[in-house]
């Protein structure tokens, strides 16, 4: 098994597809790395050599912000955003969706599962 920043990848799957499952790195991502690096895209993980994987995780440390930092931004982006108190901040601590979708109906998601309404009868 390859571990790349602290994630665990799948040695039977092509690199770019591999890489996707650390947190921070899409496929678009995914396949800047096997170009920057001169890596085919069609070959696997565990095809690799020790000096190419060592080349992928010193690149991904230079040039991303992947898993644990990468979280720890983003809630720290929220967090600023609910103590200013703006609007964003007030639908993050409301549970409610921030990008303007309409909650009449839908947004099941970002509120939760539906709860019934006691005395309301048809």
């Amino acid at each position: 098994m390859a571990r790349i920043a602290g994630v665990n990848l799948p040695t039977g799957k092509r690199v770019p597809i591999a890489l996707t499952y650390v947190h921070g790195i899409g496929s678009g991502t995914a396949h800047k790395i096997c170009q920057e690096l001169r890596i085919p895209l069609l070959s696997k993980l565990n095809e690799l050599d020790d000096v190419q994987l060592s080349a992928i995780r010193e690149y991904i440390a230079a040039n991303t912000m992947v898993e644990g930092d990468l979280r720890r931004e983003k809630s720290m982006n929220i967090k600023r955003l609910m103590d200013l108190g703006c609007y964003r901040g007030l639908r993050h601590r409301r549970g409610l969706p921030v990008r303007g979708q309409r909650t009449h109906t839908n947004a099941r998601t970002r509120k939760g599962p539906s709860r019934a309404i006691a005395g309301k009868k048809k």
